[in-house]
């Protein structure tokens, strides 16, 4: 069974904000504190976060993995 946390870039996912589901894919992840999405983000080896954009919007946005919902694969 994969981790929580196992997403890769790529990867489509969805994440809830302002109560509606957002359809997205991941940028990147981040495992070290920097700047993303437009604020400092406080990540780690141990606690990474993802930068996501949004397929409606094309934001980009930071999450931690529990918030995140990977997509069924598609062929």
């Amino acid at each position: 069974m994969p981790k929580k946390d196992d997403l890769s870039k790529g990867d489509k996912v969805t994440w809830n904000s302002h109560g509606q589901k957002v359809p997205g894919t991941v940028k990147r992840k981040i495992t070290d504190r920097t700047e993303a999405a437009g604020r400092t983000v406080d990540a780690s080896k141990d606690e990474p976060q993802y930068e996501v954009e949004s397929d409606k919007s094309g934001r980009s946005a930071v999450h931690k993995p529990g918030s995140l919902r990977k997509k069924g694969r598609s062929s």
